[in-house]
């Protein structure tokens, strides 16, 4: 071991970076410091110099922080650097650390404490591991505290055992020992400790001597913290029959303790959700939670709101783990629902409530059931009151001040809070609904409005509205139920719909008014003799000065035009003035939703009707499109026709009349007009892609809608798009060709051989100008093309799979994937890897989609034709090791973690038709890995437990091994390595 001099000497470059990344310099030192830090923290030097500079009492804490946070990472990753013998040299170091910092600091002293727990778990040859770190540090009264809390996390860091480098079946039998087989002793240690005065443990484990109980230890939150780690490996009945159970909720009454009390006690009812198990533990501890109600008043006397929501958890949680005896017991645990009633309706700061909200839902689940009809009986009256109590909460506050405009005091964030929340108790407001009925619901409702109407009418004005905040809760809380009303309410809403068109005018009550009525259009569709007066109020609202209201308003009237068209199918011409005058005067998002809605009534037109009604609102659209096209000079004018051009998307997706093939279709007609406006937008913008993305999807949506239908505009189109991608290298032309090979697929009704013969001869023409593509730019410049051309890839292989298998272009598809698998954008690895998939399964001997047999329901396997099956093995046997590799550097390095199960499932469909030479191809990336980011021993246990696997045909425990290994690898050198040696991946060139 170095001396402090010479660990301070060597140290020195590594204070320095420390220094480099804590000051205000450049970016590029700052790079090269972490650069040098991580290459630091890997090397065999950092065990002298990291425990040296730990052991120097001068050294800088920052300093020391960063020697025992390198230091737990070398016991995690590095322990194979360490010859066996120099194990309890180390361990020896690690006591005597803990000990000279028993004072603190407490970063230091946590990272250490989880360094003895990690090496307690890899250093199997140490059996006596709690014994041995009591009777070193449990003697000192300074030192106790480090024992402590390596008993707090010695749980946490063994059932993270799998960041270590063990065997499963190491890694178990080391859980047996230092969890299982300890816990007796842990819980003697910690009813002695609760019971002592907190200044030695001498005797704990030796003789068991009794301490008086002074109540110094029984307050300390770190015995609280190590009760709540040992919960589930200590017998639960052992802890709540044993004085532990006095010593947290004796902690409830300490400043000091509270939080960790609290933590505790949750944790131990948590322990009890198997009620039927733990009957006699619930028994034991529901008396003691319930004594603790009186504390909710106390709490709120006091102001003291941190007690307060702890107390609203204990009883949150309790509940939510007892719920189903709440539920079958109603009659003995009512006090506990109405605890959790009462910490709901004393929060008047909106803290605590929320802790409540998953307890109204479990119970709200169980009280549904036929079975607890009787309990959903005794607990309507908590559910009425619970309505009452959120409808309170929701009311905005009321400044102080009397500042309307600014009614949180500029506190944007908990303004954002208060939004979300009252979202949240409008789910709780359709729980209440599901219990004791919407229209009680809606009377709680109805009856807050009419008193405010009682009160506050007469003074009343348009704008000036006193107390308003007591009129708009009701109506959100209308609005928040109204998913759970029928459309054949008769008891509440007609009388509740007409009042709310006249309520007077105030921003927010406007507002709220408006998104309630927008709410119940599916009821105002069977009662069509409200409707007037509702579209009236809404139409009105698009004249309000107040954005947020023209908001609501579009929002609401898509919501009457989709629900009531075939009320309004009769007003079109009407609507289409509405329409024109309103459309500019609208921002984007009020611009689609009223579009939305017009199209949802043309949709109900009759046949006849459609074509005229299509052009008389599109023709206006299309015209400014023109106009705005000519004068679009700039980019965000660009941007401006972008968005114009998305109105028309709306009318595409809603205007689908079911027409006879043979006859004409009124909405294709339309498009054969629409077309060349598109196809000159695209030409003319060909450089701007936010335009050539909207013309696209347009395209796309008239394929998607009218199918075969579009036959007539099939070679237009195809030769747009085709021109299109190679002109501007955009992957929306490819998304829109994916639309053509899923509608016009091959045995498609409508769809003959010629045609579908043309299309697959017009995706080959789009997936060779793409290869040219790949070939040409490097693939982190192309991640959207990419991911366009691999979805197109992914839909040709189940609607041509025959041509497509059997195609020249197959060997370099595969190879541009496997290129582009070194990309680091999510969704297009996961297109990639998809594809891979999908091309796997048909290297197998059945074919992937089994016929249907109509006559008896049921799925038919056929077999892979064998030139099919040839060709795809035989392209995987070209290419498999490449992809092998870049698979497995992918996992091990660079793939986000949502495309490991793909990336696994690769493999194993290349071991379950390439089994032996999938191995070997395994078995030499896992050998060209750089030298020392993986020991001998763990290279050969993967090879022989890949090989012996294979041999039993036990192929998903294969794929098992290896999402475990590299995990593994990961977490010791992702980032901290530079480079893959002769894994670095090659550029994809294409010669077609």
């Amino acid at each position: 071991m170095a001396s402090n001099g010479d660990a301070k000497h060597a140290f020195a470059p590594v204070l320095k970076a420390l220094e480099t990344l804590q000051s205000n310099v450049d970016k590029s030192r700052k790079t090269q410091a972490h650069e040098f830090l991580n290459q630091f923290q890997k090397s065999p030097e950092a065990w002298t110099s990291t425990i040296s500079l730990l052991q120097s009492q001068d050294a800088a804490p920052e300093a020391r922080l960063f020697a025992a946070t390198t230091l737990k990472g070398k016991i995690t990753y590095d322990l194979n650097q360490l010859p066996r013998n120099t194990l309890p040299q180390l361990r020896s170091s690690l006591l005597s650390l803990l000990s000279s910092v028993a004072a603190g600091p407490k970063p230091i002293r946590t990272q250490l404490c989880v360094c003895l727990a990690i090496l307690a778990v890899q250093m199997t040859e140490w059996k006596n591991v709690l014994q041995s770190v009591v009777d070193t540090l449990g003697k000192d009264p300074q030192s106790i505290t480090c024992m402590l809390e390596f008993v707090h996390v010695l749980p946490e860091e063994v059932t993270e055992g799998r960041k270590i480098n063990l065997a499963e079946d190491e890694l178990a039998t080391r859980t047996q020992e230092l969890l299982e087989d300890q816990a007796p002793e842990v819980l003697q240690l910690l009813i002695q400790y609760s019971q002592s005065s907190g200044r030695s443990l001498e005797y704990v484990l030796v003789i068991h001597t009794d301490f008086p109980a002074l109540g110094l230890a029984a307050v300390d939150p770190q015995l609280l913290d190590c009760i709540t780690t040992w919960l589930r490996e200590l017998p639960l009945s052992g802890i709540v029959e044993s004085p532990l159970l006095d010593t947290v909720m004796n902690a409830l009454s300490s400043d000091k303790s509270f939080d960790a009390a609290v933590e505790c006690l949750c944790s131990i009812v948590r322990e009890t959700r198997d009620v039927d198990e733990c009957m006699s533990t619930i028994q034991t501890l529901y008396p003691r939670i319930i004594s603790l109600k009186p504390r909710i008043a106390a709490a709120i006397d006091k102001e003291d709101n941190e007690a307060f929501k702890g107390i609203t958890k204990i009883f949150a949680e309790t509940g939510e783990s007892w719920v189903v005896l709440i539920a079958r017991l109603p009659a003995q645990f009512r006090d506990l629902v109405e605890a959790v009633l009462e910490c709901a309706a004393r929060d008047t700061e909106h803290e605590a409530v929320g802790l409540t909200f998953i307890f109204w839902y479990e119970l709200k689940q169980y009280l549904e059931l036929q079975t607890y009809e009787a309990a959903r009986t005794q607990y309507a009256d908590i559910y009425s009151r619970l309505v009452d109590v959120m409808i309170r909460h929701l009311e905005y506050p009321r400044p102080e001040d009397g500042d309307e405009t600014d009614l949180f005091d500029g506190d944007r964030e908990q303004e954002e809070k208060f939004r979300e929340y009252r979202h949240q108790m409008g789910d709780v407001l359709k729980d209440c609904c599901e219990v004791i009925g919407v229209s009680e619901c809606l009377k709680k409702s109805y009856d807050n409005i009419q008193a405010w109407i009682s009160q506050n009418a007469s003074s009343a004005r348009d704008g000036q509205i006193p107390n308003w905040q007591s009129l708009e809760a009701p109506l959100f809380s209308m609005r928040a139920m109204g998913r759970q009303v029928s459309p054949n309410e008769e008891i509440m809403l007609p009388s509740l719909i007409p009042l709310i068109t006249q309520i007077p005018d105030h921003d927010k009550v406007r507002f709220q008014a408006v998104m309630a009525l927008g709410r119940y259009t599916e009821w105002t569709a069977k009662h069509p003799d409200t409707l007037q007066a509702q579209l009236n109020y809404i139409m009105g609202a698009f004249e309000h000065s107040s954005l947020e209201v023209k908001n609501a308003a579009a929002l609401a009237f898509r919501f009457f035009c989709t629900d009531c068209a075939g009320l309004l199918k009769g007003y079109v011409d009407h609507l289409h003035q509405f329409y024109d005058s309103q459309l500019d005067k609208l921002n984007l998002t009020s611009q689609s939703e009223i579009t939305e809605g017009v199209a949802a009534v043309i949709a109900q037109l009759p046949i006849n009707q459609i074509y005229p009604a299509f052009k008389m609102y599109c023709d206006p659209v299309l015209n400014r499109f023109k106009t705005m096209a000519q004068s679009a000079s700039n980019e965000k004018l660009k941007f401006a026709l972008a968005d114009r051009l998305e109105l028309l998307v709306p009318f595409l997706q809603w205007i689908q009349p079911f027409v006879e093939p043979s006859q004409p279709h009124p909405a294709v007609q339309y498009c054969q007009e629409m077309f060349p406006v598109l196809s000159q937008i695209a030409n003319a913008f060909s450089s701007f892609p936010a335009l050539l993305e909207k013309v696209c999807r347009c395209w796309r949506q008239m394929v998607l809608s009218y199918r075969t239908a579009m036959t007539p505009l099939l070679p237009q189109l195809a030769e747009s798009l085709a021109s299109g991608f190679n002109q501007s290298k955009q992957g929306c032309f490819l998304w829109a060709t994916d639309s053509i090979i899923r509608e016009f697929s091959e045995g498609t009704e409508n769809v003959d051989s010629a045609t579908s013969d043309a299309i697959f001869s017009f995706y080959e023409q789009q997936a060779t100008a793409s290869l040219r593509t790949f070939s040409d730019v490097a693939p982190e410049e192309l991640p959207d093309v990419i991911d366009d051309f691999f979805r197109l890839e992914t839909s040709i292989l189940l609607y041509y799979p025959q041509k497509r298998l059997l195609s020249p272009l197959s060997p370099p598809i595969i190879q541009a994937a496997t290129a582009a698998l070194t990309l680091l954008k999510e969704d297009t690895l996961l297109q990639i890897l998809h594809f891979l998939r999908d091309l796997l399964a048909y290297g197998s001997e059945t074919w992937p989609y089994p016929i249907w047999d109509s006559t008896t329901s049921s799925q038919t396997p056929r077999p892979t034709p064998p030139d099919i099956r040839s060709n795809v093995v035989s392209l995987w046997m070209s290419n498999g090791e490449v992809i092998v590799q870049r698979v497995l550097t992918g996992m091990m390095y660079s793939f986000p973690r949502d495309c490991i199960p793909d990336a696994s499932g690769v493999l194993l469909g290349m071991f379950e038709m390439l089994p032996e030479a999938t191995t070997g191809w395994v078995a030499g990336t896992v050998a060209a890995l750089p030298e020392g980011s993986v020991i001998q021993r763990e290279r050969e246990r993967l090879v022989g437990g890949i090989q012996e696997r294979v041999v039993k045909g036990e192929f998903r425990k294969v794929r098992a091994m290896l999402q475990d290994f590299t995990t593994g690898y990961r977490r010791r050198n992702v980032n901290v390595r530079e480079g893959l040696g002769r894994l670095e991946a090659t550029r994809f060139k294409f010669e077609g």
